[in-house]
């Protein structure tokens, strides 16, 4: 009998009141849409408990649990400016740059003035999350742009890479103690006196040369009296800058050695001492026979800066090979002898393409904004080595056409001309740094590592007024 009536009573219910149904329906749905914001935000916190337990957990060194709180963000959450920065260092940190990248580029939109006190640390990060990397020219790449950097608070690193398998990374890496100022007192950089290899131990040789490492002088000494060859002759310079001036003798006789690589090693090194008395020994080895010898005869001659260094390169400009040719008009511009225009004019009609775009450069040096044009034609040759060569010959320029012809060589679809205009971007004015944070997202990490490189440069060029916190 009950069984009936509840069996009558909800068959009542159903179809009798099929509306209550529905409206119970509707009122849990209500309330689970009302309540879905609260559960949510009780699971996440609201902005200001998010930020303030990031801020406590970066405080603390815990990086992995601040991006954890960043990743654990609805998809439509609207995380404060703070809580953003403090995830992007915390990415930083852990050398996770691509998704710090991403997170600056929220940050910063089109338009707004880059924050250097972010972008700094991000760019060196970049370079510093690859001198492992498995690819010994990624690793090379990063420990040629820290030599040029110089940044004493990478000097942990720097003496790491005195320990890589790769010769190029180890004399890198001796380099670039020495450009940050810490040959004094790196004991690494001693040890790397007695690598196995030359190439590693010439780098320390010169890098505690330029510290003045008075308590090296008896190895270099022993270096240049008992060893041949170039290894001598950066241990003669070395003491040379050390205050023995009687080595200089040595690094002028090797110039006239039989052996191509000694004459080649003096001629560096003359051009790099700039003693006046070295100049007549660079102006005679134009004529060496040998190529190669007259090539860095050239370049010398170039970075000896001498105004009587042209007369050797007028010659130079003439000659047989098209390398020479092309050294010696890069050289000649770089004197700044305003009477060398027409000869440089000249050389933008050679035969060889990269022999026209060192004239090109050499103009750019001398101010003739013709040379822009032709650049700009370089910029479009089919040979990606000759678009790289552009971008490169660009670099002498401040013209703003030359940052524009720069910035589509840094979207080109062949890697080298984007190597080329990465680097050459270092050398314009601040407005390349938005067109170099485009290129931190280059597919090619040792594109990357230039961008970085020149964005670290050109932020150290910039006044403390425009740098943001």
């Amino acid at each position: 009998m009950v069984i009936g009536f509840e069996r009558s009573n909800r068959s009542l219910s159903h179809t009798q009141f099929p509306h209550l149904a529905t409206i119970a329906i509707a009122i849990v749905g209500m309330i689970a849409f009302l309540l879905a914001p609260l559960v949510a935000a009780a699971a996440a916190g609201t902005p200001a408990s998010i930020e303030s337990k990031a801020t406590t957990l970066f405080k603390a060194g815990d990086y992995p649990e601040v991006t954890a709180l960043y990743r654990s963000l609805p998809p439509d959450a609207t995380p404060s400016t703070e809580f953003l920065r403090l995830a992007l260092q915390s990415y930083v940190r852990l050398g996770r740059t691509d998704e710090a990248l991403s997170i600056y580029l929220k940050l910063t939109q089109p338009g707004q003035p880059h924050d250097a006190a972010l972008l700094r640390p991000l760019a060196l990060g970049i370079i510093t999350s690859h001198v492992r990397d498995r690819s010994e020219h990624v690793r090379i790449a990063a420990y040629s742009a820290l030599a040029e950097l110089g940044l004493p608070e990478t000097a942990a690193i720097l003496e790491d890479g005195l320990l890589d398998s790769s010769v190029v990374v180890r004399a890198r890496a001796a380099e670039a103690i020495g450009k940050a100022g810490l040959g004094m007192t790196s004991g690494a950089l001693r040890r790397a006196l007695r690598d196995a290899m030359p190439t590693v131990r010439i780098a320390a040789m010169t890098a505690l040369g330029e510290a003045t490492a008075t308590d090296v002088r008896q190895r270099l000494m022993d270096v240049a009296r008992t060893e041949d060859g170039p290894e001598s002759i950066f241990a003669s310079a070395a003491l040379v800058k050390l205050g023995h001036s009687e080595q200089l003798a040595e690094i002028t006789s090797a110039a006239t050695l039989p052996d191509a690589e000694s004459r080649m090693a003096a001629l560096g090194v003359l051009g790099r001492l700039k003693r006046p008395a070295s100049l007549a020994v660079l102006a005679q080895a134009v004529y060496d026979p040998d190529p190669s010898v007259r090539a860095f005869a050239a370049g010398a001659l170039g970075e000896f800066g001498s105004p009587d260094g042209a007369a050797p390169l007028t010659h130079a400009i003439g000659d047989e090979r098209a390398m020479i040719r092309g050294v010696a008009a890069a050289s000649l511009g770089r004197l700044g002898i305003k009477d060398t225009r027409p000869l440089l004019s000249a050389m933008t009609r050679d035969p060889d393409a990269h022999v026209r775009a060192n004239a090109i450069e050499g103009l750019l040096r001398l101010g003739d904004p013709s040379a822009i044009a032709l650049a700009a034609e370089l910029a479009r040759h089919p040979d990606p080595s000759i678009r790289g060569a552009a971008a490169q010959t660009l670099s002498a320029s401040p013209d703003e056409q030359a940052l524009t012809i720069l910035q589509t060589l840094l979207f080109d679809q062949q890697p080298l001309p984007r190597l080329s205009a990465a680097k050459a971007l270092r050398k314009m004015n601040d407005r390349a740094i938005p067109i170099l944070v485009q290129g931190l997202r280059d597919t090619d990490e040792a594109i990357r590592i230039a961008a970085a490189n020149s964005l670290l440069q050109q932020l150290a060029k910039q006044p403390a007024s425009k740098r943001r916190r």
